[in-house]
């Protein structure tokens, strides 16, 4: 049976933190699928499909992954996909108290289906989509923290340099 994978978000914009993640996350799986999902609590700055530009840009040249849009409850893409297991990594106890509730209530929903934490690499462990858009948005340096395609767009989103 082949191992694979599901690792969830919304990916507004894709970073160099969740790139280290998919790699890792290779050496587990025979197969990773990045499912980008919309997120209802917050506006995301770019669309799902430019999202899955991104994404799929980023990740050309990484074999065995693959990238969806989804829509509706997580358990249930992961089983329509015959995944094993979701992918999440945790940059911080902050993250882990979320991400634990969200962990065990997908177990409730489908007991098969197990979470898989992962950290970041250290290099990563401050880096967040937020944080991205916000140095982003006053035309800071972005280049070492996300891939050259989501670099791009979000210097043409946020326009020249002042």
């Amino acid at each position: 049976m082949r191992r694979i994978g599901v690792y969830p978000g919304t990916f507004d914009p894709f970073t160099n933190g969740h790139l280290d993640l998919v790699v890792r996350s290779r050496s587990l799986f025979d197969h990773v699928i990045i499912a980008i999902a919309p997120n209802l609590d917050k506006a995301p700055l770019f669309s799902p499909k430019e999202r899955l530009e991104m994404v799929q840009e980023a990740l050309q040249t990484t074999t065995e992954v693959t990238v969806e849009l989804f829509d509706g409850l997580l358990v249930d893409f992961v089983r329509a996909r015959r995944a094993q297991a979701i992918i999440r990594g945790l940059r911080a106890v902050s993250d882990f108290e979320y991400e634990l509730q969200i962990a065990l209530m997908n177990r409730k929903l489908a007991d098969r289906i197990e979470t898989i934490f992962l950290m970041p690499s250290e290099e990563y462990t401050y880096l967040s989509s937020t944080i991205i858009k916000t140095v982003a948005s006053y035309h800071g340096a972005i280049d070492a923290f996300v891939p050259p395609g989501v670099a791009r767009r979000l210097k043409e989103r946020f326009g020249a340099a002042r």
